[in-house]
């Protein structure tokens, strides 16, 4: 057997994570002692919610520890359902709803059973890491829309239509964004749902960081609108980002029954039910009724004003403020250097870490995350400062 041919050849497609890389450099720097402050994390720093917690004890105390229905127990699809009524407005029987391995399971789960080989999926680009090596994983086309600063990286309309071809079959939306942090209003998505409509586009939209918008701005579900677009979307989000449960691997998506029931089948012969346990957890998360998220919301708001007000003042570089989310996008390009050497010099020099902006599509910018406290907060933005001034 020649050596070339003993993986598969859609796996040659497919980049290694440009965000585990620098994560996995840095870890290996703390663990020899290094001060390491991290500005890369893509989860919040909040631990689990007590209640959270108590709920996944429970399920392992009562001996809940079998397997569930593929699609996820019909009690936490009920919640899910009542949620996306109550906070999205949007109408999903539980049958509609399939609740997987995180939020990055149910948008490859959409993927693989809307895309046929060569079909294109249009990506408003920066994009997140994962979503054109899943593309190429179901063996798509990606086709990058290349948006710009002074939309807030958002797609126009007009970008829109020009990028649609006789072999477009699915729209990537994220917002709030990673890693921009940009957010759609209803008129904008108003307008991409129209287009989306008249050329039968379907529409995975990300909405896992619904819960962090900031500025009293309002998160908008494009499939609400009308019949139309409603069943022309794929509706995804998850446990990670709002309830601090990254680890829990708990995410879902809702959709017309013909996609539903597409994944189920999918999901059937992969990975079955979600891990029981996270489940009862996520039953328990969805379940309070007190507030939770104002707090954490006003939180990270500061965090990322602080963060804006440093980086504004510091030479070279220029940040776009994120309306949501928890990343600040910013460009490097009068550093003269391409990003993964600006992030592996500043990692080395000042053991500090951020995201190289190539694996979102844009090597001028990178990403930092001001997930993480106050205190660290300074003593990067310091250290940063110092760093840009002496090169």
């Amino acid at each position: 057997m020649r050596i070339d041919t003993r993986l598969a050849q859609r796996l040659k497609k497919v980049k290694p994570s440009s965000t585990l890389a620098i994560t996995s450099k840095a870890k290996k720097l703390k663990s020899e002692g290094f001060d390491i402050v991290s500005l890369a994390a893509g989860e919040p720093d909040f631990d689990t919610p007590d209640f959270v917690k108590e709920a996944g004890i429970e399920a392992i105390k009562s001996g809940f520890t079998k397997y569930t229905p593929t699609t996820g127990i019909p009690e936490l699809k009920k919640l899910i359902s009542e949620k996306l009524e109550s906070d999205n407005s949007l109408g999903y029987e539980p049958s509609q709803i399939v609740v997987s391995c995180g939020a990055k399971h149910s948008i490859f789960n959409a993927l693989s059973v809307l895309v046929d080989p060569d079909d294109e999926v249009l990506i408003p680009s920066p994009y997140w890491v994962s979503y054109p090596e899943m593309v190429h994983l179901c063996l798509g086309l990606p086709r990058f829309i290349k948006t710009l600063p002074e939309n807030n990286f958002k797609i126009t309309p007009i970008q829109l239509r020009e990028q649609i071809s006789s072999k477009t079959k699915v729209l990537i939306l994220n917002s709030p964004s990673n890693p921009t942090g940009c957010v759609y209003r209803e008129e904008e998505l108003r307008k991409i749902a129209e287009i989306c409509v008249e050329n039968k586009i379907f529409v995975i939209s990300d909405e896992i960081y619904e819960k962090l918008i900031y500025d009293g701005l309002k998160h908008v579900s494009i499939a609400g609108f009308n019949k139309d677009i409603y069943d022309l979307t794929v509706t995804i989000n998850g446990m990670s980002k709002s309830y601090s449960m990254t680890g829990w691997r708990i995410g879902y998506l809702a959709a017309a029954i013909d996609i539903s029931e597409a994944v189920s089948r999918l999901q059937d012969h992969s990975t079955s039910n979600p891990n029981s346990i996270a489940q009862k957890a996520a039953l328990a998360a969805l379940s309070y009724s007190g507030d939770f998220f104002s707090g954490i919301v006003r939180e990270f708001q500061n965090r990322r004003d602080y963060c804006m007000e440093r980086l504004k003042k510091m030479p070279k570089i220029s940040p776009i403020l994120p309306e949501g989310a928890f990343y600040i996008f910013f460009d490097i390009s009068k550093t003269g250097l391409k990003s993964s050497d600006f992030a592996n010099r500043l990692l080395e020099e000042k053991y500090i870490s951020l995201i190289p902006g190539d694996g979102f599509g844009m090597d001028n910018y990178v990403r930092m995350s001001f997930a993480t406290c106050m205190e660290e907060l300074k003593k990067g933005m310091d250290r940063l400062a110092d760093f840009l001034e002496r090169n």
